[in-house]
């Protein structure tokens, strides 16, 4: 299975793009992982209108058999353990692309609600889009140790 995660506009934060590079390059010890980087959408106020326009991009981009799952805040919640659960449940599926969506600011036009496999939450607690980057990256990383039996994760 590859995993690629998806989103928009570039890592402006230093220390948040050393972070998840660090944690992309253990991932892929595991699994094939990738990033895809939309460009950011220019000139536009109207958080409608700029979701319709991130929202255009992303459908573009999917084939009919890519499994998406939309980080947002009113998605089921798992512990580590359970998230490590649920990627290999993922992988037992024959999955063979899972892609995770970091919105934009304003989150997801309704089309992309309508085109997702599932819809997972990191927190009920607000961060940056440019933060949750770096949070999710350590996540699937801890994730795939569970799952090979790796130290990096205390119970």
């Amino acid at each position: 299975m590859k995993i690629e995660i998806w989103w928009t506009g570039k890592t402006f934060q230093d220390f948040t793009q050393k972070g998840y590079t660090v944690f992309l390059k253990r991932i892929e010890k595991f699994t094939q992982i990738g990033i895809v980087e939309f460009a950011e959408i220019k000139g536009q106020s109207n958080p409608v209108s700029l979701k319709k326009m991130e929202a255009e991009k992303v459908l573009t981009k999917l084939k009919p058999d890519d499994y998406l799952v939309l980080l947002d805040e009113n998605g089921k919640s798992f512990s580590s353990v359970e998230f490590a659960d649920y990627i290999q449940k993922k992988e037992n599926q024959s999955i063979k692309k899972l892609i995770f969506l970091i919105g934009g600011a304003y989150g997801f036009d309704e089309r992309v609600y309508e085109r997702a496999n599932n819809k997972i939450s990191l927190s009920s607690m607000t961060f940056s889009h440019q933060l949750i980057r770096l949070i999710f990256m350590e996540q699937l990383y801890r994730a795939y140790t569970i799952m090979n039996n790796f130290p990096y994760h205390n119970e």
